[in-house]
């Protein structure tokens, strides 16, 4: 890099406007992470580098002059949008970064009824798309979490799936066409179309990219029917996890979809159904669709549930009750702060995924090791976990812990306890054949098990970086690790 940070910020405003280039010390700082060090930015200590400026974009031109200017003087950048982040892509680990804020890009470009699609810019919540689409009788089917924090772009970028995945699919299903742009300043789009064969599918270059290679700026997406008068709600106890996963299998095997699909083992079941799980697993469907659609899926997922006596049905009113709470929004981000401040009491998660046949041991051997192996087992105050997208030939596995920080200052939590959990999980894993990250993306922590979980097909990987970003301005640390 040949400019000063000074410099940069000067050259940024020439492009973009003085109004876009926000260079805030508290905005920098804030800017310096994502939610994988909340427990330090919650105690306001930044230890990263801050950025030299934030840079609001406004539309795909401003994008491509930006990076266009970044490229030539070798300027690393991180793509965001909502912000949502999980897994320290967003962190800014490069001197005098800029990050670039696609938030301002929040059209809702068409929603087109007759060809059951909708278009939408990078920076549009997925919830106020998810909320015009629904007063009109449609949903994306994308339901994440962080739905009401999270915008498209992001969503694409990251890879990411909903809690009704099991019926609608992940994000990589419902693209439909996209528009991104390249570190050189290229705007490509790729066309929206059912489906094609001519050659690759290139809308995987971009899907799961994580700001790594391009930045998206539009995506097209399908869309379906919203009927949730349909939608039917089934619970079960049961005692191991063995027959969970068994039974989600067999539902994914007869060709059953239901929208929710979900294992909990007794641990995690004990946070979210204190008041029926009495130390139990949970196991959880809601069918929906049309009413011959819904109920038809409600009873075959009954009918095999009830070749395994130990099931014990729960009232379907305390799963729709569960079902109406699952999202985060602002408040709960806040009250979360709030109560990490008084408690010092942390909470994660790391997932994965595995077929029928290793995803049992995976989640044995990871949590076996960890209450055998990790140093600070005791300050652990919950270990479990969840199966909630399920495939005909596997699962996933979302552990979830918690635990008391004690003895150490906040910059130092991340790598006393954060770090250390995550390695044993994605070492487990790998050795088992897993993935080590089912739909999180592997930001900025995971990077040093890459090249393991893709193999000899890493290769493949390392050419779209080397042929894309061949000068590496484009969210370094995240995806590829970086060379020493």
């Amino acid at each position: 890099m040949s400019l000063s940070r000074e410099a940069i910020v000067d050259h940024l405003k020439e492009i973009v406007g003085p109004a876009q280039v926000i260079t805030d010390e508290e905005v920098l700082k804030k800017n310096s992470v994502d939610r994988f060090r909340k427990y330090a930015d919650i105690h306001n200590v930044f230890t990263l580098p801050l950025p030299a400026a934030v840079v609001k974009l406004h539309n795909t031109q401003q994008v491509s002059d930006v990076l266009a200017f970044l490229n030539k003087h070798e300027i690393n950048c991180v793509p965001r949008t909502g912000a949502s982040a999980t897994e320290g892509g967003l962190e800014t680990v490069v001197k005098n970064s800029v990050v670039l804020d696609g938030s301002g890009l929040n059209k809702i470009v068409k929603i087109d009824i007759r060809n059951m699609q909708a278009t939408a810019q990078c920076g549009v919540p997925l919830e106020v798309l998810e909320n015009q689409l629904r007063a009109q009788g449609y949903t994306t089917g994308h339901s994440p979490q962080s739905k009401p924090l999270a915008q498209m772009g992001g969503l694409v970028a990251t890879r990411s799936i909903g809690q009704f995945s099991t019926l609608y699919g992940a994000i990589e299903d419902m693209v439909v066409g996209l528009e991104a742009v390249f570190p050189d300043g290229k705007i490509t789009r790729i066309k929206n179309v059912p489906r094609r064969a001519a050659g690759p599918d290139i809308r995987h270059v971009i899907i799961g990219n994580e700001g790594a290679l391009c930045y998206i700026t539009e995506v097209t997406v399908k869309i379906f029917k919203y009927m949730p008068e349909n939608n039917l709600f089934y619970g079960y106890t049961l005692e191991n996890m063995q027959t969970g996963f068994d039974i989600l299998r067999e539902v994914m095997v007869d060709g059953y979809r239901p929208s929710i699909a979900r294992l909990y083992d007794a641990e995690d079941g004990s946070q979210h159904f204190t008041h029926f799980a009495d130390g139990k697993c949970v196991l959880i469907f809601m069918a929906e669709g049309t009413p011959g659609i819904a109920r038809a899926t409600g009873a075959g997922i009954e009918g095999i549930v009830a070749q395994h006596p130990e099931c014990q049905k729960v009232d379907s009113a305390l799963i729709e009750r569960w079902f109406n709470h699952l999202n985060w929004g602002p408040e709960k981000v806040a009250a979360e702060r709030e109560q990490i401040l008084k408690t010092n009491n942390m909470g994660f998660t790391t997932e994965v995924s595995g077929d029928w046949s290793s995803i049992h041991t995976i989640y044995e051997n990871v949590i076996r090791r960890i209450r055998d192996e990790f140093p600070h087992a005791d300050d652990i105050t919950m270990l479990g976990g969840h199966s909630s997208h399920s495939y005909i030939n596997g699962t996933n596995m979302y552990f979830v812990y918690d635990y008391n920080v004690m003895d150490c200052k906040p910059e130092e939590e991340i790598n006393k306890y954060h770090n250390p959990l995550n390695k044993i999980i994605v070492e487990e894993t790998i050795k088992q054949g897993g993935s080590m990250v089912h739909h999180h993306g592997i930001g900025k922590h995971r990077t040093h098990w890459t090249k393991d979980e893709h193999g000899s097909a890493y290769y493949i990987l390392k050419a779209l970086k080397d042929v894309y970003d061949p000068k590496g301005i484009m969210n370094a640390g995240t995806i590829y690790p970086i060379e020493k």
